[in-house]
């Protein structure tokens, strides 16, 4: 990668910053995610580092902020299959910013941290990232 990238974003998880980056890759930037193997290593360290950070050239900067900025679809069709896919919607706000969570994040950490190892309780439940309805 050149000398001249500028950091467009920091995540704190992996997996999103991955997306994000796969999302400039299919659109033709260069990207490159620092620190992403340390957090890979050690994710409970990832805020101590600031998180993984997405790096484009700096002429790509606007440009690869548009592309990330655009609005999540309400739906989509796999074209090997030829379905059409639905993205699940808050009942409470109507945002298209939600997410499945299938185990309570705040017991497993807290029993990792008391414990040394997280146990796992299930939760199976959506959440939206905007409002924090649970449903």
């Amino acid at each position: 990668m050149p000398d001249d990238l500028i950091t467009l974003w920091r995540y704190r998880d992996l997996p999103e910053a991955l997306i994000a980056r796969s999302k400039l890759d299919a659109e033709g930037f260069d990207c490159f995610l620092a620190d992403a193997e340390i957090v890979r290593l050690n994710w409970f360290w990832s805020n101590a580092f600031g998180g993984v950070r997405l790096q484009v050239r700096l002429d790509d900067g606007e440009s690869a902020l548009a592309v990330l900025a655009q609005e999540i679809p309400a739906s989509f069709t796999a074209e090997e299959v030829g379905e059409e896919y639905r993205q699940s919607v808050c009942p409470s706000c109507g945002s298209l910013d939600v997410g499945f969570e299938s185990v309570h994040r705040g017991i497993a950490l807290a029993a990792l941290h008391f414990f040394g190892l997280p146990l796992p309780i299930p939760m199976n439940s959506w959440k939206c990232e905007d409002c924090g309805h649970r449903w």
